[in-house]
């Protein structure tokens, strides 16, 4: 008899842990590949975190093409002449309230030293993340792989 109430419960603890995983991967939280919207080549890893309010920001972990200026010699903040690995390129991101995107922060292109308003939103089960920053007018989208 005991066994019978065993098996319900690990059942909805398996369920319960399986729902909390896919949850997780519909936000922009982890680690990511991104990929060049011009070439088409991964460049570099990019880890994007959470704080305590759910304020999200991302740093350069690793670059995934060889060559190129190792400072970001362009950049016009605090970020100017530092290296570009370690490098937060990501900045106040934030949870829209009535939409699956989080938008309103900053991001950094550390090739030009520019810095663009940001909009992130999860596509394909959180698998992919478009990632778009516009300034003004202008927009620019690339999508990003989540690494597993």
């Amino acid at each position: 008899m005991t066994r019978d109430r065993v098996k319900p419960g690990l059942a909805l603890a398996i369920l319960l842990a399986w729902s909390g995983a896919a949850q997780a991967q519909l936000t922009p939280v982890g680690l990511w590949r991104s990929i060049d919207d011009k070439t088409g080549e991964a460049k570099a890893e990019i880890r994007i975190v959470a704080d305590a309010v759910g304020v999200l920001s991302g740093r350069i972990e690793r670059a995934l093409v060889t060559g190129g200026e190792p400072l970001c010699a362009k950049c016009a903040d605090d970020r100017k002449d530092k290296p570009k690995i370690g490098m937060e390129i990501i900045r106040n991101v934030r949870k829209s309230a009535e939409k699956a995107v989080w938008e309103d922060g900053e991001i950094l292109d550390p090739d030009n030293g520019s810095t663009y308003t940001l909009r992130l939103t999860p596509v394909e089960g959180g698998a992919k993340l478009e990632v778009r920053g516009s300034l003004l007018f202008f927009f620019r989208t690339q999508t990003w792989v989540r690494v597993q």
